[in-house]
């Protein structure tokens, strides 16, 4: 394995060795692992909880640990990959995420699992910017788009089929076969990777910005805790306000820092292309919409609905079905139209989604929602593929990985911000509106009887006393469930707010170039 993964750049060609597709193959498989894994432990959270004696705080970290691990290094691979290779770094995260997924099937132990799925966390982020750097070596330019597309594919169904994969593993087999499912893929990713993928890395850098990544690291676990936390501390709380200051100081000091450093981890002139710093906002605002969205409709499902998991998932069915479909045709309109025109239409019809799914009830069928996730497809395709085309195209391809990275940093803290800022404004509405509900079915509650109730109700569950009478019973879930309702509506809302923000943004795009352009000042 040392002597495959440290091969010379030059050595003679296999068959097959640099083919774009086959590189597309496997880079696509990697990906697949990190996005699917995201998505299928909700699923099995609930009977992790039983198995190994849990609590709700440790299942929380269960998904947290793995996504600040995940937010917080992705910028920092990106860069060993232009320094050491990206091909190499692909499969040292491959190898790492297969091996950290077996050994957390094997696992009894809580804390063990929480620290492995951090270190998962690790060898994810150093999958993803490598996978955008080898595309972009591979393809050129006239077929970039529609690779990243089909990687967007990759990466849309994967995501949104998680929860049909994790519901029929865990109903099925056991929460441990939702990780161990992650190690055939693995082998093939890493056996495809190894013959397939040629090298790619920049020449021209020779050193880690080490005070760099510290600084960064430092700045992005603060911003990024203080989004996990602040929906348990409060917004106002000393302890999220003291993270996010601690952000904003370490944020300025990297920056300081980068304008000084002879070898930066992340150049400021990469921000002097209005593209990059337009597509990096674009990230952030979609992965806020979707994620953010995404989150409260699986309560939706579950707690007012009373849906198996597996069936939630199946009600998103049309969006991944939507993905496979609209994500190729998303890179063939960007080759055709170019960034401008696909993403603005992309996120307005993400808003029109949104305002469709503002407007469900108690009783929403299948087709009630179906209509807006095929939708929602569509409108998340073109930004997910052109934004990522317009932050990677617009950079000098020695710093793909950096650019590559500093995507899907976006991406983690736009879907982090989505889910606690959505999420303090919906149990904000369900306070103000709970009380109305509760009278209008003649159920007297005081203040702090609501404030006890409020965040039950805000994740789609019903507190209904213990040995409440049925009548009891019937008034207290339909007062909770509209006051959900109301929350959910509210939420989505904003929702279409941000998707229209991004559609202006989206304006001011311009397509981005597989050759460097100009220079970017690297020292």
């Amino acid at each position: 394995m040392t002597q495959a993964l440290a091969a010379r750049p030059d050595a003679p060609a296999r068959r097959g060795h640099g083919h774009p597709w086959l590189t597309l193959l496997s880079v696509a498989l990697g990906v697949i692992m990190v996005m699917l894994d995201g998505t299928v432990v909700a699923i099995a959270n609930p009977v992790i909880g039983r198995d190994l004696g849990a609590s709700l705080s440790d299942l929380q970290w269960v998904t947290s640990g793995y996504l600040l691990a995940l937010a917080v290094f992705l910028i920092t691979a990106g860069k060993l990959g232009d320094l050491f290779g990206h091909k190499r770094v692909f499969l040292v995260g491959i190898a790492g995420f297969a091996l950290t997924s077996l050994a957390i099937g094997l696992t009894s132990s809580i804390g063990v699992l929480i620290a492995l799925r951090v270190l998962q966390g690790l060898f994810g982020a150093l999958l993803q910017p490598a996978a955008l750097a080898l595309l972009r070596a591979a393809f050129p330019a006239e077929r970039l788009n529609m690779a990243i597309g089909i990687w967007g594919a990759a990466i849309g169904v994967s995501s949104a089929g998680g929860p049909i994969v994790g519901g029929l593993l865990v109903e099925n087999v056991s929460w441990q076969s939702v990780f161990f499912i992650n190690v055939p893929v693995g082998i093939v990713a890493l056996i495809v990777g190894l013959w397939v993928v040629k090298e790619s890395k920049a020449e021209s850098l020779s050193k880690v910005d080490v005070p760099g990544v510290v600084l960064l690291s430092g700045a992005m676990f603060c911003l990024v805790w203080a989004i996990i936390k602040a929906p348990g501390y409060g917004w106002g709380d000393s302890r999220t306000i003291a993270f996010v200051a601690g952000a904003i100081v370490l944020g300025a000091a990297f920056i300081f820092w980068q304008g000084r450093a002879k070898e930066p981890l992340l150049p400021l002139s990469l921000f002097h292309n209005a593209s990059v710093s337009i597509g990096t906002a674009l990230m952030v605002l979609m992965a806020f919409s979707m994620f953010g969205a995404m989150f409260f409709l699986t309560f939706y499902f579950q707690g007012v609905h009373g849906l198996s998991p597996l069936e939630s998932g199946m009600r998103m069915l049309p969006m991944s079905a939507g993905m496979i479909v609209a994500s190729p045709l998303a890179g063939f309109a960007l080759s055709r139209f170019g960034p401008r025109v696909p993403i603005a239409v992309g996120m307005l019809i993400t808003a029109c989604s949104m305002f469709l799914l503002s407007r469900l009830g108690l009783e929403a069928g299948y087709i009630d929602t179906a209509i807006p996730f095929a939708l929602l497809a569509f409108g998340l395709s073109p930004v997910m593929v052109g934004a990522t085309e317009v932050i990677v195209g617009n950079s000098p391809e020695d710093l793909s990985g950096v650019a590559g990275g500093m995507q899907q940093s976006a991406m983690q803290v736009g879907g982090s911000l989505g889910t606690a800022v959505l999420g303090a404004l919906i149990t904000a509405k369900v306070a103000d509106v709970l009380p109305g509900h509760l009278a209008d079915v003649k159920i007297p509650a005081t203040g702090p009887q609501i404030d006890a109730m409020k965040d039950a109700v805000a994740l789609g569950i019903a507190p209904v006393p213990p040995g409440a009478p049925k009548p009891v019973v019937d008034a207290v879930t339909q007062a909770a469930h509209l006051s959900f309702l109301d929350g959910m509506h509210f939420g989505f809302g904003v929702s279409v707010a941000v998707a229209v923000l991004a559609a202006v943004l989206a304006l001011f795009v311009k397509a981005g170039r597989k050759t460097d352009g100009a220079a970017v000042h690297v020292g």
